[in-house]
């Protein structure tokens, strides 16, 4: 065997070796996918697998080691969105990323040194890769850009809003307000508190009419802010929904579950506590002080208006929902949005399925994810098993679970489920 034969060999060996293992890890991503069992995900699985096997083909057939920085590229990009918080969920994009640019850098280097040039046998798994990436890519795009400019009647949606609701001013617009309240450190000693939320009030509010009304929570790092002032098309939104009459009229409350200076290595504790400052201070505070379906504030009267009042929460706030609102305070709320979360244990839910809260019926139950979130297997699992175990609840009847196309940990994807859950809580007589 000649020495340039022998150089050719290497280089060959090394990005035969790196698809190896692109497929090996491609292969795992869609057995995990096919064992979760939800349909989007395993789309979204196959498509980014198909793309990192053919880049690699293309790169190992053709003798062009450099390609593989692309997929490392495309790799570390994904990881960093699926592996949002942190770096054990999905391995597969962390094996490509290494792999990958290993190959490259090897690679590179040995045909360098060694003199190997390029070859044909590219041209077929390139023309493949080419294919698929404007299937895929253009199937996406095309799906979103043709709900982006949906016009018409608001309706259920999983790839964008419509640019009508969420961007066109709206004629009629609520407005926001801040609402001081006391309450207690329920996860610490008890100290007095006062904290502060967001009221959304809808276009001509007037205290001779009775309202809706939501309770919405932020996740992690963020604060009550978040959901209407920092992220302001979701106001728009709200605006447009009402305004096109494909939502009735609702108030929308978005507090905080932080507390200043407690359980600031603990933020889990606060979910759990906040079902006390919920039913003892802010609902008091909000529905003392805003028209809604409650007579008064007394228990009783809180029970009975229950069919009007909805809670949801994004990550952290969504398991808040689950923690204080679902297992809390299950006869103040029928509906209930869990945004990207669901980390509670299945003993938790047994209380709210004996005695007294078994009676309390579940109007809606939804839950959502992006096909990107590093949330979603867990979240898809617990919701399973709790669905499982609930008779209340019926799958397609009161509750469901949407997986948003090419979207991770992120507004993009809570922006969609508030457009969603508002119309699924509270549609239009």
């Amino acid at each position: 065997m000649t020495e340039e034969k022998k150089s050719i060999i290497k280089c060959d060996l090394v990005s035969l070796a790196g698809f190896a293992a692109v497929c090996a890890a491609a292969l795992w991503k869609l057995i995990a996918a096919a064992v979760l069992g939800e349909a989007v995900n395993f789309i979204t699985a196959a498509a980014v697998s198909l793309l990192a096997a053919l880049l690699g083909l293309v790169a190992w057939r053709g003798r062009v080691p450099a390609l593989w920085a692309a997929v490392c590229a495309g790799s570390i990009v994904l990881a960093s969105c699926v592996n949002y918080g942190g770096w054990g969920e999905e391995f597969s994009c962390i094996v490509w990323a290494a792999v990958s640019g290993a190959c490259a850098v090897a690679g590179t280097a040995l045909q360098i040194f060694e003199r190997a040039k390029p070859r044909r046998g590219f041209l077929v798994p390139l023309v493949a890769f080419a294919l698929a990436a404007v299937f895929c890519l253009g199937s996406w795009a095309g799906h979103a850009s043709a709900a982006r400019g949906r016009e018409g009647a608001a309706g259920h949606e999983l790839w964008q809003v419509s640019a009508r609701y969420d961007t066109q001013a709206c004629p009629q617009p609520g407005r926001v307000e801040e609402l001081a309240y006391e309450t207690r450190a329920y996860a610490a000693d008890g100290h007095a508190v006062t904290k502060r939320a967001y009221v959304y009030l809808p276009y001509g509010y007037t205290e001779e009419e009775r309202y809706d009304i939501l309770y919405l929570l932020h996740g992690t790092g963020d604060d009550e802010a978040y959901w209407l002032v920092e992220y302001g098309y979701n106001k728009t939104m709200l605006d447009n929904l009402i305004y096109h009459g494909d939502i009735r009229p609702v108030i929308v409350v978005t507090p905080t579950w932080y507390v200043e200076g407690v359980c600031e290595d603990d933020p889990d504790a606060l979910t759990y506590s906040f079902k006390d400052e919920l039913k003892n201070d802010l609902i008091p505070a909000v529905e003392g002080t805003y028209s809604t379906y409650a007579q008064s504030c007394s228990r009783e009267d809180l029970i009975a208006s229950r069919d009007r009042r909805a809670f949801a929460g994004l990550s952290r706030g969504a398991a808040t929902t689950w923690h204080s609102a679902y297992c809390g305070a299950l006869e103040y709320f029928s509906m209930f949005g869990a945004f990207s979360g669901m980390l509670t244990p299945q003993e938790e839910f047994a209380p709210t399925q004996a005695g007294e809260q078994a009676e309390y019926e579940i109007q809606y139950l939804y839950n959502t994810s992006g096909a990107f979130d590093f949330l979603l297997s867990e979240h898809w699992r617990g919701f399973a098993r709790l669905l499982a175990s609930e008779p209340r609840l019926v799958w397609g009847k009161n509750c469901s679970f949407d997986v948003f196309p090419m979207v991770y940990h992120h507004m993009e994807s809570w922006h969609i489920a508030l457009y969603n859950a508002l119309q699924l809580f509270f549609p239009a007589a």
